[in-house]
């Protein structure tokens, strides 16, 4: 009988933990390390769409996320005076996206993870040496500072946007992040925003700044910061709060921002980051792979980076099962497979990173009119299913 292929997963976020489900389900032998000293709790909210949810149920873990889209939902465009008209949310586009926090999944993968796979916390790779047929790579407590050799079969970077894998196996990351010139922060509010009912979303879009108020059906909602720059390392200077209540200066939206900024203040968990698109040429050299954000970083304009990372790890098990005897040939495969699907989502946001927060004047005018008319047809469409007899 042969021996367990190894496989090391650096990274404990949605696309480690599910590669690393993925490849012990076909008898890998997982090994994930992740830098931080636990495992992180919390987060924001993210879209799960119908990729991403096959993705889920085939990883075995869909009916532990059960958080709900709040019914009747409706979505609010407010402007800087605190005047509203209907508008359009996250949750009517196409794909019919679930909302959820990225904690609900990261916490569903965790329980098929925690008694089944080897985890050490607070270590991180310090070299790869990645050959045609191992890897060789030095692993770093980072509370000790004891550095151990390893060897294993397969190398999975699931580390994020700024991943040390991929500047270990293929250079520094400059080279592949594509900045937005933008900035983000998201996090959960403990209560709705003031003047809103709890099933209800707001959008505060004004050029180069913008709030939005996602709502769930069974707990308080969540609000994205973001706004544009021309100098993002400059917005890390200061706290974030800091940063924050200058940039949104003069704007109230009915209570909204303000109430929004107090909440961050007492925020335990928050994300404050730079927005980039990760492009490569390749996600794989010889035996180290990437997956996820550290592959091609979607970013949080395009609302699927979660069923991104599903999808990615799904398919790599997927193609390593239907090839047993050919890493390579497996991770050709998977590659060329899921690059036209990764391709068309980083055009698309793009194209969302306007809806989100319009870069000048002429685009936020642009931006109204559509959102505008798109929640005059929502109304419409609901009014009509409300009114429609019983079958």
């Amino acid at each position: 009988m042969s021996a367990k292929k190894k496989v090391l997963v650096v990274g404990l976020g949605i696309a480690g933990m599910a590669a690393a489900v993925r490849l012990h389900g076909i008898g890998w032998e997982p090994l994930i390390v992740e830098r931080a000293p636990a495992r992180r709790a919390g987060g924001y909210f993210i879209g799960l769409f119908a990729e991403g949810r096959e993705a889920a149920e085939r990883l075995g873990v869909l009916d532990s996320i059960t958080r709900e889209n709040p019914v009747g939902s409706r979505t609010w465009e407010v402007g800087s005076d605190g005047g509203r008209m209907r508008s359009v949310g996250f949750l009517d586009q196409p794909g019919e996206p679930r909302g959820v926090l990225r904690g609900d999944i990261e916490a569903a993968l965790w329980d098929r993870v925690r008694d089944v796979i080897a985890v050490r916390f607070a270590t991180s790779p310090e070299a790869i040496n990645s050959l045609p047929d191992y890897a060789r790579v030095a692993l770093r407590d980072l509370a000790t500072g004891e550095v151990r050799e390893e060897s294993f079969d397969l190398v999975i970077g699931a580390d994020g946007l700024r991943s040390s894998v991929r500047e270990q196996a293929f250079g520094p990351n400059e080279k592949y992040m594509r900045p937005f010139n933008a900035i983000v922060c998201a996090f959960a509010l403990n209560e709705q925003v003031p003047n809103l009912a709890d099933r209800d979303g707001i959008v505060l879009a004004e050029p180069g700044r913008s709030l939005w108020v996602f709502p769930f059906g069974d707990r308080p909602p969540t609000a994205l910061l973001t706004y544009r720059t021309k100098n993002e390392n400059a917005e890390f200077d200061r706290p974030p709060i800091e940063t924050l209540r200058e940039r949104y200066a003069g704007v109230d939206g009915d209570g909204a921002i303000g109430h929004v900024l107090e909440e961050l203040e007492n925020a335990p968990d928050f994300l404050f980051d730079s927005v980039h698109q990760v492009k490569m040429d390749t996600w794989h050299d010889n035996r180290v792979v990437l997956v996820g954000d550290s592959a091609w970083c979607l970013t949080l304009y395009s609302g699927m980076g979660a069923t991104a990372g599903l999808l990615g790890a799904d398919a790599l098990g997927a193609a390593l099962e239907k090839h047993p005897e050919s890493i390579n040939a497996a991770l050709t495969e998977w590659e060329e497979g899921l690059r036209p699907f990764i391709k068309k989502h980083q055009f698309a946001a793009q194209i969302k990173s306007q809806v989100f927060v319009p870069s000048n004047v002429a685009l936020a005018r642009v931006r109204r009119s559509v959102m505008r008319k798109q929640g005059k047809k929502r109304r419409i469409e609901l009014e009509d299913s409300t009114m429609a007899p019983a079958a």
